[in-house]
């Protein structure tokens, strides 16, 4: 990469086992095919997502960031998504976008833990966007999805500071 900027940014980069929720009032776990290889696997972002939600943190994602909310807590310490509404990228769009080949998932992964999978489907189905918000998470169905999603996160975090 010629930008030096950026180039330093990622050579000092944090490790999620560094990030401490309680500096940030949002987690965000954007999407893309890479996520389905490491974030539902991650047992060191598990911790920091369970701990944000346990601090009471806006918890947001897009398309297979929402892996990321797979082997996370609740309080209670069943699984963080178990009987809440969320949404992520379906098994019908990973199919038309011709990416099966990746191992997790979205949709499976979230049924598994007992989520409430909601999305919206079209004719052109890679296009259909949803957002769900259901307490402090807020997840956007896929990449056309994240200004919707983006959108809602700023307004419950507006809330926040105005309660």
């Amino acid at each position: 990469m010629v930008d030096t900027a950026a180039m330093e940014k990622l050579r000092n980069s944090k490790r999620i086992s560094d990030v401490n929720p309680d500096d940030y009032d949002v987690i965000f776990l954007a999407g893309g095919w890479g996520a389905a290889y490491d974030l539902a696997q991650s047992g060191e972002l598990a911790d920091v997502i369970t701990r944000a939600n346990a601090a009471g943190k806006i918890l947001g994602s897009v398309c297979h960031g929402a892996l990321g909310l797979v082997s996370a807590k609740g309080i209670d310490g069943a699984p963080l998504v178990a009987g809440r509404r969320v949404t992520g990228v379906t098994d019908a769009q990973i199919k038309s976008f011709g990416i099966a080949i990746t191992p997790k998932h979205p949709e499976t992964e979230l049924r598994k833990m007992g989520a409430i999978f909601e999305a919206q489907h079209a004719w052109r189905d890679y296009f259909a966007t949803h957002t769900t918000i259901d307490g402090n998470l807020v997840t956007g169905q896929n990449q056309n999805s994240g200004y919707e999603t983006s959108h809602r996160i700023l307004e419950k975090l507006a809330t926040q500071r105005n309660a």
